[in-house]
């Protein structure tokens, strides 16, 4: 039988029974794999994801407008939740056994928000020096350290993202680094710990800065970096001594092949990381505006062998949409800030839509913004009004990939989500109306076919423990 969205589940809808169902073997023992050939040392797997999608029913939403990143907009359209996956995507699609029918009639349907730049968590709320743990600034290189581990679960800025749409986003560190450690992807999911919420499969990336903040971090100590050119100095410095630390477990490798008494090398965690890199495994996410600059650590990462995935901020990015295009470069932009320093002096509206209008290039819209993470859609669709008014034809099918498939091209996750086809992870959106309007709100919110967030239903606005009993606080009357 079908069952039709018409009974309301319990009322309370709180972080405990969710973690309970999400969280894995978080605290079990778990010894690094053996391997057969001895490399450096990769992370144990103590760190791995224990994130479970919660259980969930089939789903099929009908009678809607679907965006599917992938192709054109498709009225009176339907999609099938199923398996935690999306089962189908058409105009007549048979509802399967006891599921949930959704009459979509007049609201749209598009693939789940990912914002790429995010520091929910490492920078959580209330903003307290307490919770600012997003910069080790304690010196100009820090690839050791991961931003996982200062993610707090109980952040009670994670549900508005959530409310917003957003069913995944980069935990970065800061800017105050050369290289400034690992940002790890997230599931926009309550969990008892940063694994519980972690993206499963999805690559870990290396944040890099250039430009002005490092230089005045350290420069204000009398320290190097005090300038650009000391920036480029220092971090060539830094991937000189990885390509060392290489060449010594290549040694290694070599001289135990042939049978010869050597010692095993010293482990060194930030060298692992610049390693990583090197080998493909993680991705380079580089803080950078200027595009003299981008052009400069482009040039930098062809000295040392590494790829550079995205340029975050990047408010010069068109004016050299064509390079970025061509080395497969994304950029992950802000519709229209600027001018808040020197190196964001020369921002213009329209530089998502350039970036996007060179051939093969990327564009992503972030956030970088507790507040604008909420909004990502309205963001995109001031993004799409400055491309209209310089004259290219821009249509909600282009927009709507700048916030959904192509920031999962940014963070390695394109494979598993950021579009509506089959096979793909079941994170969807129910939007009151066309998504680029200011006034549509996320009515549904699914991440891996389970409801995560109803507008009309208070039992699925999740709450932190954090909020609870607090007047005034979301989640705070409860």
């Amino acid at each position: 039988m079908t069952a039709h969205l018409t009974a309301r589940p319990a009322r309370a809808l709180l972080i405990v029974p969710l973690c309970l169902a999400l969280a894995g073997p978080v605290l079990a023992a778990a010894a690094p794999k053996a391997t057969g050939k001895e490399r450096p040392f990769e992370p144990p797997d103590l760190y791995a994801s224990t994130y479970r999608p919660l259980p969930s029913r089939p789903t099929l939403i009908r009678n809607a407008t679907v965006l599917t990143a992938v192709g054109d907009r498709l009225e009176g359209g339907s999609v099938l939740l199923q398996g935690g996956k999306i089962a189908a995507v058409g105009r007549e699609i048979a509802p399967p056994a006891d599921s949930v029918v959704i009459d979509a009639r007049g609201r749209w349907v598009t693939p789940g928000v990912i914002d790429a730049h995010s520091h929910l968590g490492v920078y959580a709320a209330p903003e307290v020096d307490a919770h600012s743990d997003g910069n080790e600034i304690t010196g100009p290189l820090s690839p050791g350290v991961w931003a996982e581990h200062s993610i707090w679960p109980q952040d009670p800025q994670i549900p508005l993202a959530l409310a917003g749409g957003v069913t995944a986003q980069l935990i970065l560190p800061g800017s105050a680094n050369l290289i400034g450690g690992r940002s790890v992807t997230i599931k926009n999911v309550p969990g008892r710990s940063a694994q519980d919420m972690k993206f499963p499969g999805a690559p870990y990336g290396l944040k890099m800065a250039c430009g002005e903040n490092p230089k005045r971090n350290y420069g204000a100590k009398g320290q190097s970096p005090a300038s650009r050119m000391g920036n480029i100095a220092v971090t060539r410095e830094a991937w000189t001594e990885a390509l060392a630390y290489r060449q010594e477990w290549e040694d290694y490798q070599r001289k135990k092949a042939a049978g010869k008494d050597t010692s095993l090398p010293d482990r060194d965690i930030e060298k692992e990381t610049l390693l990583g890199v090197l080998d493909g495994k993680i991705l380079v996410q580089n803080h950078c505006y200027r595009a003299d600059e981008m052009l400069e650590m482009i040039q930098l990462a062809r000295e040392f062998g590494y790829r550079i995935t995205t340029f975050h901020h990047a408010t010069e990015a068109y004016k050299i949409a064509d390079v970025l295009a061509a080395e497969g470069i994304c950029a992950a932009l802000w519709a229209d800030s600027w001018g808040f320093k020197m190196e964001a002096f020369d921002a213009i509206r329209e530089n998502v839509a350039m970036v996007d209008h060179a051939k093969g290039g990327c564009a992503v819209v972030h956030s970088d913004s507790a507040q604008g993470i909420q909004r990502l859609n309205q963001e995109a669709a001031k993004a799409m009004a400055a491309g209209r008014r310089m004259g290219y034809p821009l249509k909600e099918e282009d927009a709507i990939r700048w916030i959904t498939l192509n920031p999962a091209k940014a963070l390695g996750i394109a494979g598993q989500t950021g579009s509506l086809e089959p096979g793909k992870m079941a994170d969807v959106v129910i939007w009151s109306g066309n998504p680029f309007s200011v006034y549509t709100r996320a009515d549904q919110v699914y991440i891996d076919g389970a409801l995560l967030y109803d507008r009309t239903d208070p039992a699925r606005q999740p709450v932190m423990d954090f909020n609870l009993g607090m007047p005034g606080m979301v989640g705070g009357d409860r």
